[in-house]
């Protein structure tokens, strides 16, 4: 199976996630299935943690590195609803796997914090967002960043699953989630860098399925 690939492949160039391999791919399992029966991911970090959740975003809806092109229904309808830009909407739009970063709406967040309560921001998202069946993926190096936690209790409420990228313990966090990656480091700028094979890794893996 390709996933068992990729996941020998990560294991290869960072001998540290060795014995993550259930771990990552119970994370791919619950977004895979979500994804297969309609459902959305939502990603939420602070810091280096909100950059990593962009990028994931970034990665699932455009190509990362197979070609995602629209289906011919979809080029066929882009023509016959304008003739000229529908034959370049056609050829250049590629399909994408649903996922939001929920740290990429500063009105939102800003105006959540000045009026409620900042640490809820991304909890509000989620439940403005999220629907039973969708994803909501956490990433905080410690576990135990608030405004994560308050968006998991609210994804669980929801009926939302949850996914925690985290380091260290897994702190707080972990209990909520049906899948935790916990990478075997302490500081915070290692286990970053050990965040983006794993996501790169997941990513990989998810466009393996469905392109």
């Amino acid at each position: 199976m390709e996933e068992n690939r990729y996941l020998q492949e990560l294991t290869d160039r960072c001998p540290a996630l060795k014995g993550l391999e259930e771990e990552i791919r119970a994370a791919y399992g619950i977004i895979k299935e979500s994804f297969q029966a309609g459902g959305k991911l939502l990603v939420a970090g602070n810091g280096g943690s909100c950059a990593d959740a962009e990028h994931i975003v970034g990665e699932l809806m455009k190509s990362f590195v197979k070609p995602r092109p629209v289906p011919k229904e979809l080029k066929e309808a882009l023509i016959r609803t304008d003739s000229g830009m529908g034959g370049a909407l056609s050829e250049k739009l590629q399909q994408g796997l649903p996922a939001i970063a929920l740290n990429s709406h500063p009105g939102l967040t800003s105006a959540f914090l000045n009026d409620v309560d900042g640490e809820m921001a991304y909890a509000q998202q989620v439940l403005g967002y999220g629907k039973k069946g969708d994803v909501f993926l956490g990433i905080t190096t410690s576990g135990n960043a608030k405004n994560i936690r308050c968006a998991a209790v609210t994804a669980k409420a929801m009926g939302l699953r949850v996914i925690g990228l985290t380091g260290r313990d897994g702190g707080t966090l972990r209990a909520l989630c049906d899948a935790a990656v916990i990478v075997p480091e302490q500081e915070t700028y290692r286990i970053q860098e050990l965040h983006l094979p794993i996501y790169h890794t997941l990513c990989l893996m998810l466009e393996e399925a469905f392109f």
